[in-house]
């Protein structure tokens, strides 16, 4: 495997290694390259500085990625750095989750029911590290174990995303963790997390996060936006729309948690968009509730519309000028991100009294000063035209025609959610559906236990007790004799 290395904050040098090198190995091939003793150098990589025995991929290090190595400098720690050094040191001894291995959905989606997987967790012991090794399912391509997804520029679509850390005060990775974050607030809100800055001469102490695509190798400055509501549908959840269960969703922060597929949701925003039904927001902006219409539901992170895409459209929106440009052979061309740009700048400048020329190509935003029929689009800004404020045709005197109907079936095309399947996308109430088709509860300590084949012999794994999965009654020789095995 290649690792880009940066030694002392130097540009990064490839560096080519086995697969499962250790990162002793490492330090060796740098200590050769830079005339230093191995044992002195520190490497470090997403918050946290690795251990000498650990295994490069046992690090989450994939290929091309960036590490930086160290050299503190003889006699600059001062004891307060030591001191604060050695307890971070004890903490990442006790803490070794890698930032990649971080599932912080529970922090948005808290969730009320108690599945098979707490049951079984508590049997064998084995549940977070079960945990840790689940891969998120197949985007282009791509398989990893990250539970972040972010909407990659580069791709143009939602992709898998890693977590990373910097210097708030330097903007270098060479920031070690005091712990790592336990939910979106950690991530998001600043001065909540903090750690050891090990460039020379930086005081910094506090972390600042970011993510990127991990599709691809990324530069320094390829950041992506996370996109805290999709996630891997780990309970198999059916969309609310379609009923399909997708391996990628978005669960919407409604109390029913209803969950929708990517390409329902894109549908959902483009008849929404079509229909200039967005919600505004006035902390958040142009943003859309849960598709079932459940209160308090907006999406606040708005970078999920970016899964409208950026291919290119020819105006699908009923905008205010409809009936000017309907005709237009020349019409403006967007993507269909741009539409729901334009669409948010449309309704601001309507809110401040403002309007746009219906001009074709031109669309300037125009603030009258006066209440006049008369509006000139100023050529400082737009194109010339004067056109009638009511009508917006060509400027005329007298009456406007009455405005042409919008096309057959425009105002159908409403995105409606059927009862049933209202009910069944929820993602807690999925599980507890899972529970109620699959387990009976023990008839001593009353636990949902699975029975997935084998005999009828039951023993539960809380309290041990043994019984018959047929009469749920204490396992006895007339349950023995009559359906031991069914």
């Amino acid at each position: 495997m290649i690792v880009f290395v940066r030694y002392n904050l130097g540009p990064g040098v490839a560096v080519e290694l086995q697969d499962d090198a250790s990162v002793a190995e490492l330090k060796e091939v740098v200590g050769s390259q830079q005339g230093v003793r191995p044992e002195n150098l520190k490497v470090l990589f997403a918050g946290r500085e690795l251990q000498s025995s650990s295994t490069l991929q046992g690090c989450d290090l994939q290929e091309q990625s960036t590490v930086h190595v160290v050299l503190p400098p003889i006699g600059s720690s001062s004891s307060r750095l030591l001191l604060l050094q050695e307890r971070l040191s004890r903490e990442r001894e006790e803490n070794q989750d890698s930032l990649t291995r971080l599932d912080l959905s529970s922090s948005r989606l808290p969730s009320t029911s108690t599945g098979l997987a707490v049951i079984l967790e508590g049997e064998d012991g084995g549940g977070e590290e079960q945990r840790e090794n689940i891969q998120a399912p197949a985007v282009k391509g791509v398989r990893t174990h990250s539970t972040f997804f972010v909407y990659c520029k580069s791709c143009s679509s939602v992709q898998p995303g890693k977590l990373r850390v910097r210097c708030r005060s330097c903007k270098q990775t060479t920031l070690t963790l005091s712990r790592g974050p336990s939910c979106w607030d950690d991530v998001h809100l600043p001065g909540r997390i903090h750690g050891v800055c090990q460039s020379d001469g930086c005081p910094g102490n506090e972390a600042e996060f970011f993510f990127k695509c991990a599709s691809h190798p990324t530069s320094d400055d390829d950041l992506s936006v996370a996109l805290d509501l999709i996630l891997t549908n780990s309970r198999d959840v059916p969309c609310v729309a379609c009923t399909d269960v997708a391996d990628l969703v978005l669960v919407f922060q409604c109390l029913d948690r209803h969950v929708i597929c990517l390409d329902c949701f894109r549908l959902y925003c483009q008849i929404r968009l079509s229909e200039r039904q967005f919600v505004h927001h006035p902390d958040v902006g142009y943003t859309l509730p849960c598709a079932v219409g459940c209160d308090q539901s907006l999406i606040q992170e708005l970078h999920h519309f970016r899964i409208l895409g950026d291919d290119q459209v020819r105006f699908p929106i009923f905008l205010i000028n409809y009936s000017f440009t309907q005709n237009a052979p020349d019409s403006p061309v967007l993507s269909q991100y741009g539409q729901y740009l334009q669409y948010g700048a449309e309704e601001c400048l309507r809110s401040i009294g403002g309007l746009l020329c219906p001009s074709p190509g031109c669309g300037a935003g125009l603030v009258p000063t006066d209440d006049s029929r008369r509006v000139e689009c100023e050529r400082q800004v737009g194109c010339g035209f004067v056109f009638c404020r009511d009508c917006r045709q060509g400027y005329h005197e007298g009456a406007c025609q009455s405005l042409q109907a919008l096309p057959t079936g425009a105002a159908s095309l409403g995105f409606v959610v059927g009862e049933e399947a209202s009910l069944r996308g929820r993602w807690d109430r999925a599980s507890m559906l899972l529970i109620q088709e699959s387990t009976k509860p023990c008839p001593q300590c009353s636990v949902p236990v699975e029975k997935n084949g084998g005999c009828m012999h039951m023993q539960c794994p809380l309290c041990r007790a043994e019984w018959c999965w047929v009469c749920r009654i204490s396992w006895n020789r007339e349950c023995m004799g009559n359906h031991w095995f069914g």
